[in-house]
């Protein structure tokens, strides 16, 4: 069990997302541990993973409690990533983008949400969730909050036909963080019937299963021949990248939201000679949890469904194989016993 330092909030951990970079992680993706082509080593092992966390306050470091923002019992959630606060991206207040880069789960200096207890220390950022939120609803505040932040990415307007490529629980959080923003049309691709009828319930005007049907074709017959003006990639699969980039119109959007289990090519030449298009990456969710909380909390983004499977933290395996194949399960959440 961690102690806090004067600086320090200790949580109990009330439950845990499995994120599918935590299955990455797990089978030693290069996006995670490295590779020969130049990729750095992300993973400080030996580190706890987890970050998709929520819990009650158990211990209080002595400056937190004299500052009297917060006390034991409330409970809490922090961002993802710990700054420095003293890198040029901090200062510039772009601290998702830390040059330390610390984020839960991933360095054993702030070790995840998969156990009892968990500690924050003095740079996270944390925010305090209400008491009366179902379990199932809470626990979803992390991912979707990545949802919004990709989805504002986008910059969807209200004439715009947006098409979000994923409808997992990410996926999912963007349909309804995209519904918000009112496209004249919003289409959803996955290959999974469950998910396809969720992201509909989500708010979703037509969806479509890539597997079934030639989805480029139809977006653009649905657009007069020119093609979407915004595409969300949130599958991690290579497919998806061509896909968007020969679904997308000329000067069209394209958000880049996944971490992929391997290297991805693609056309380069449509992302400039050919479109000209706008090319976004989409990183945590940086500036999104208060509205996110507020939201998943009064129902402007929809969670019913999304949550399929809570399982007991010593049945993390079997949570991280429901989650690989995703076969009926979309969130796969773990609670200490």
């Amino acid at each position: 069990m961690p102690r806090a330092g004067p600086d320090d909030i200790i949580i109990a951990v009330e439950a845990c997302g499995i994120c599918a970079s935590d299955i990455k992680t797990f089978q030693g993706a290069p996006s995670f541990w490295g590779d020969d082509k130049g990729q750095p080593r992300y993973v400080k092992a030996p580190m706890i993973p987890g970050h998709e966390f929520i819990g009650h306050a158990v211990e209080i470091g002595e400056n937190v409690a004299r500052s009297g923002q917060y006390k034991i019992g409330d409970r809490l959630i922090s961002e993802q990533i710990v700054p420095c606060e003293h890198c040029r991206y901090c200062k510039r207040g772009e601290y998702w983008m830390c040059e330390r880069h610390d984020v839960y789960g991933f360095q054993n200096n702030v070790n995840g949400g998969m156990a009892k207890y968990m500690r924050f220390p003095k740079e996270s950022r944390t925010y305090k969730i209400p008491s009366d939120l179902r379990m199932e609803r809470a626990v979803l505040v992390e991912p979707y909050a990545c949802s919004v932040h990709a989805v504002n990415r986008g910059l969807i307007g209200l004439d715009d036909v947006a098409v979000i490529a994923g409808a997992g629980p990410l996926g999912l959080g963007m349909v309804g963080a995209a519904r918000l923003k009112n496209p004249s049309k919003l289409v959803v691709l996955d290959t999974k019937p469950d998910r396809l009828e969720l992201a509909k319930r989500f708010g979703a005007d037509v969806i479509m299963n890539p597997l079934k049907e030639n989805v480029v074709q139809a977006v653009k017959d649905m657009t007069d021949g020119y093609g979407c003006d915004v595409y969300i990639e949130a599958t991690g699969h290579p497919s998806s990248v061509a896909q968007g980039l020969n679904m997308i119109r000329k000067l069209g959007r394209f958000v880049e939201f996944s971490v992929f289990g391997e290297e991805v090519t693609a056309d380069w030449s449509i992302i400039s000679d050919r479109k000209q298009l706008d090319l976004y990456g989409a990183h945590l969710g940086p500036y999104c949890y208060p509205l996110t909380i507020a939201a998943i909390n009064d129902g402007r983004l929809p969670t019913e469904g999304v949550v399929t499977d809570i399982l007991p933290l010593s049945e993390w395996k079997t949570g991280f194989d429901k989650m690989k194949k995703g076969d009926g399960s979309i969130k796969v959440v773990l609670v200490p016993e």
